[in-house]
């Protein structure tokens, strides 16, 4: 694995030269190793034009990590984690950076190290000399790097070639009018007070669950009497804590205040080289940019600021909890008799596997699924917390990541668990702890899980679908219901592909909305009263689906869906794996917000396939195949948890219980894909092959026969033929070949296939086999004719069947020669055209007509007046009237 880097706490110059650096080494994964700055991660928020996929370190093994390129640094303190890759054996190392030389600085297997600054420009200068290009998007980010890291080209270390590498960017398509949303500026001397410009740089910081307000300034020459404005800003605010790194000639000055004792200024001061009281305190930073010493700052905040709760605090212990083996049924009376809702599940009393929660365990001992052990139910993916974590950290996990109780743990030994209610009670108690999202929504409209995506609709989305949604919106306005449009539209929207499938759920009586909406548009509707959904046809010919919002429960495993009207959070509840459980608001007042319950953006920043709960696959086998066409499609992964769940569901054999037609549908859809293959491969990875043919294996002499149908169905689709072709049906054929006709009758009955299609696979299968075996041993060069009356009644799916099995190159382009020409062919000649030269109508008609396409087949005959003397010649009208015209 190689792995692109850069130091704790990244900027903007740090992430555009990850992104950067990538350009280099495509084949390289972006990792932040650790948090970002504020900035940054307010640019994942609200920017929907830009798209970089960035990995955790958690989310890789950092054993793997062949080649390290780090960024923006070079101390191996500064990255984190990370460092421990520097460790593993034949590590290579390159290194970016722009900072001075330090005694702490890595060598690197490669290096480039300029003294320009930011990094971004450096990697610029790379471009500019090799002749590479940049996305528009590509450029922007590097502009922001630059721009943030010269203090928009104020900062005395902005170099010339910063200010060529952003002239270059602005040549790629970088676009400025981004940078003021992202990019703070500070402003100068001449244009307001110093004591103004301290006040707009300040940021404030929570550490540990303390606030601290930390303001910057970088002067071109030295201002007495600075720490007056400290005090001045401090009173004026009324803040606890507020430290100032003001840059003054070839130093930087940190001057501290703090009126609190969670956090003492002295000791950080003294880290800094400096001195004072816990109360203020000054310290002179040399050799040093102002990133470097705010990088530091963090740190020594991050190390001195003592937390007001930890997790040994907070937690219940001992814990409740139950061995891997324990049946479903066991765990619910443990659940009872303590009356709680969730239970770790441990190893030997100790290390954590997971937790099953009672809204899991309740569900499946209602689908009698009691007896089995809550080891095949339970979420394992859990995180942990030690003793030592802090109230941000507990935050994090509970409100953020929604992880409903925190198991503490001392090394893999589990001591105690944090629920919802331990940390509520602490926010109830102390609301000052709050996070800043749950108090001040009105300052962050929005915020990751209630963005708005308006600008994301205008660039992706046409004017027509646009105007669509809105007044689908106005019209469930007067409605007086809420309309969202849901599912694969919102997940393509993010995706950046283009969706047109407009399915709506509405929050109201969906049946009425929808025949007003047919009204509206002078369209057509079509209800489905037991489901409360309808289908509107507009005049165009475009439909839109509408659902009423309803929950499904399911009677017994496998079974169809029982509907309920609900609400939209548990109709996006019901449905099948989080990137396609989003909704985006269509009235008028709240058009184009997101709605994301479940994190499911997430899933698609990180490219992952994840069910929304634990029996989602128990409940409806048939999302299995739908996990692998979705992983398979858009180049994502089922998530770990996910694959065993199912797992369990295929051990299960459930598919035995499921209505076919539903399975066959999910099985159709994988076929038709572009390239079905690799979800074959899959689907026998996971043994689901059995399911369609208990004989089926995924060999070479198989995988072989589906590259051939692939071949023969794409050349097909190069020749543009209006004539319809189910190439699903093709890569059935191929699977069921050398099946016994029992067994194609068989597979009809159990996935309940259509009479038409079932038809199609009866016959092809079993003559299409026949020709090629004939094809494959014919020792000669077929005549034209021969092959029209070997071809002539397969429909387009046995041809191109028989292309595939051809092994022959002379008997693929037999098949071919007849799918272009020879069934086009036809004689000139008709049944009153032989009654015109003389010939008495009968059964033999039709032999002198067939044994005259032969001719014409075989270029025996090429004119109309050739066709006549050939039939003369062979049906003499004299012989023909003597024998009663009979041939």
């Amino acid at each position: 694995m190689h792995v692109i880097t850069t130091h704790l706490n990244a900027d903007f110059d740090a992430f555009a030269s990850m992104v950067a650096a990538k350009k280099l080494y495509p084949e390289a994964v972006l990792v932040f190793p650790g948090a970002q700055e504020k900035n940054i991660r307010d640019f994942f928020v609200h920017s929907q034009r830009f798209s970089f996929e960035v990995k955790r370190v958690r989310q890789i093994e950092l054993k793997d990590v062949h080649r390290l390129i780090i960024v923006d640094t070079r101390q191996a303190r500064r990255i984190g984690r990370l460092a421990e890759c520097l460790e593993n054996p034949g590590i290579e190392v390159h290194l970016f950076d722009h900072h001075p030389d330090t005694p702490e600085d890595l060598k690197g297997d490669y290096q480039l190290v300029r003294p320009l600054g930011s990094t971004s420009a450096i990697f610029v200068e790379l471009f500019m000399e090799k002749g590479v290009s940049l996305s528009r998007e590509e450029a922007t980010l590097m502009l922001m790097g630059i721009y943030e890291d010269t203090g928009s080209f104020s900062f005395a270390t902005t170099t010339p070639a910063d200010l060529r590498a952003a002239a270059w960017l602005l040549e790629q398509g970088a676009d400025l009018q981004v940078l003021p949303q992202f990019i703070s500026h500070e402003l100068t001397a001449h244009q307001v007070s110093l004591l103004h410009d301290l006040i707009s740089s300040a940021v404030t910081y929570a550490i540990h669950g303390i606030e601290v307000v930390v303001a910057r300034l970088n002067l071109p020459e030295y201002v007495d009497e600075f720490a007056l404005l400290v005090r001045r800003f401090i009173e004026m605010e009324n803040l606890d804590t507020l430290i100032a790194l003001v840059g003054m000639e070839d130093r930087i000055y940190f001057i501290g205040r703090s009126r609190i004792p969670e956090v003492n200024v002295g000791e950080i001061a003294r880290d800094l080289g400096g001195g004072g009281h816990a109360s203020a305190a000054s310290a002179t930073i040399r050799d040093m940019t102002m990133f470097d010493a705010e990088e530091r700052l963090l740190r020594l905040l991050h190390k001195h600021v003592r937390p007001r709760a930890i997790a040994g605090e907070l937690m219940s212990s001992p814990a409740i909890t139950v061995p891997p083996d324990t049946p479903i049924r066991v765990a619910n009376e443990v659940l009872t008799r303590y009356s709680i809702t969730v239970l770790p599940v441990v190893q030997d009393k100790k290390q954590v596997l997971g937790m099953i929660s009672r809204m899991v365990i309740e569900k499946a001992i209602f689908h009698g699924l009691g007896d089995l052990p809550v080891a095949d139910y339970m979420t394992s993916d859990v995180a942990t917390l030690p003793a030592t974590a802090t109230l941000s950290d507990i935050q994090e996990l509970i409100i953020e990541h929604r992880q409903r109780l925190i198991p503490v743990t001392e090394g893999d030994e589990l001591i105690g668990v944090i629920t919802r209610t331990d940390l509520l009670s602490v926010l109830v108690n102390d609301p000052a702890l709050l996070p800043k999202d749950l108090l001040r929504v009105e300052e962050r409209p929005s915020v990751e899980r209630n963005r708005n995506l308006n600008s994301l609709m205008v660039e992706h989305l046409g004017r027509d679908i646009i105007l669509l949604l809105r007044t689908i919106g106005e019209v469930a306005g007067e409605s007086h219901c809420t309309a969202y449009v849901v599912g694969g539209f919102v997940r393509d929207l993010l995706l950046r592909v283009k969706n047109f499938d407009i399915d709506v759920v509405v929050e109201g009586n969906g049946i009425a909305f929808a025949r007003k909406l047919a009204e509206h548009f002078k369209g057509e509707v079509r209800t489905h009263e037991k489901f409360n959904t309808a289908v509107v046809k507009l005049p165009d010919g475009r439909k839109i689906d509408v659902a009423t919002a309803r929950l499904e429960y399911y009677e017994y495993p496998a079974a169809m869906p029982v509907v309920e009207l609900s609400s939209i959070k548990l109709d996006l509840y019901r449905r099948d794996f989080t990137i396609n459980a989003m909704a985006i608001h269509l009235n008028p007042a709240r058009f184009g917000t997101l709605v994301d319950f479940f994190n499911c953006q997430n899933d698609i920043k990180e490219r992952r396939i994840r069910i929304l709960h634990n029996l989602s696959f128990v409940e409806d086998p048939t999302r299995i195949f739908r996990a692998i066409r979705f992983e398979q499609r858009m180049g994502f992964t089922i998530g770990n948890h996910t694959e065993k769940l199912l797992k369990n569901a295929v051990r299960m054999n459930l598919f035995d219980r499921f209505q076919g037609g539903r399975c066959l549908n999910e099985i159709r859809l994988i076929l038709s894909e572009e390239d079905p293959v690799p979800a074959l491969r899959r689907m026998a990875g996971f043994d689901l092959l059995r399911f369609l043919r208990p004989e089926l294996r995924f060999d070479r002499s198989f995988e072989k026969l589906l590259g051939e149908i692939q071949k023969a169905v794409a050349w097909h689709r190069l020749l543009y033929l209006d004539e319809p072709c189910q190439p699903w049906l093709v890569y059935l054929l191929a699977i069921m070949v050398q099946a016994p006709a029992e067994e194609v009758e068989a597979f009809c009955q159990r996935y309940e296939v259509p009479e038409r299609f079932a038809q199609v696979l009866r016959r092809e299968k079993a003559e299409g086999e026949r020709v090629a075996l004939f094809m494959n041993r014919s020792g000669r060069q077929l005549r034209p004719s021969e092959i029209y009356w070997l071809l002539h009644d397969r429909s387009h799916e046995g041809l191109l069947f028989v292309m595939a099995l051809a092994r022959r190159k002379s008997s693929k382009k037999a098949v071919s020669l007849f799918v272009t020409t020879l069934r086009h062919v036809r004689p000139e000649l008709r049944g009153g055209d032989l009654l015109q030269m003389g010939y008495r109508p009968g059964p033999h008609f039709g032999a002198i007509l067939d044994h005259l396409l032969e001719a014409r087949l075989d270029g025996q005959v090429k004119s109309r007046a050739e066709e006549e003397e050939f039939v003369r010649r062979h049906y003499p009208p004299e012989k023909m009237a003597a024998r009663g015209g009979e041939a």
